[in-house]
């Protein structure tokens, strides 16, 4: 995959990364979900998908988002290599890459890691695939990727 690289960058990102500059975030920036997709299908950014495998099949997954996970199993087993496959997957640490994860946790974490490691543009989508946990302790009814009706697919 080739990265994507965009001069200069996108004003939504351009505005998640002074907020995230005043806010002292440790990378790039976060982005809603709406905002996500439309630079992802727009190509102004890569989409990678840091959950796990079983996480993508059962619960679903962004239709040609790319896949690094950042930790796996069920003990959640921390990725030791998640920022070199990062860097292949997309191309290079200067490309414009979307991190997505459940509820926004472990993409932040997972941003916060690729910025440590030169990565200069990777955002972190905020409230993730599923959103929070509610009340009654289910997700995706207040927020989230699939909360607002943006594609997805499941196997």
């Amino acid at each position: 995959m080739s990265s994507v690289l965009s001069e200069p960058l996108p004003e939504a990102l351009q505005t998640a990364q002074a907020a995230a500059q005043a806010a002292g975030l440790p990378y790039a920036g976060g982005v809603p979900p709406q905002v996500a997709w439309a630079l992802f299908s727009s190509g102004q950014a890569l989409l990678v998908d840091v959950r796990t495998a079983e996480e993508r099949k059962f619960v679903g997954q962004v239709p040609d988002s790319l896949h690094v996970p950042w930790a796996s199993g069920t003990a959640m087993t921390r990725n030791p290599r998640f920022v070199r496959e990062l860097e292949v997957k997309v191309g290079g640490k200067e490309a414009v890459v979307l991190l997505l994860c459940r509820s926004g946790k472990r993409s932040a974490a997972a941003a916060e890691a690729a910025a440590k490691a030169g990565f200069t543009q990777v955002f972190n989508v905020l409230e993730g695939f599923e959103g929070e946990i509610d009340a009654l302790q289910h997700r995706g009814t207040s927020d989230g990727w699939r909360h607002h009706g943006l594609p997805w697919v499941q196997d």
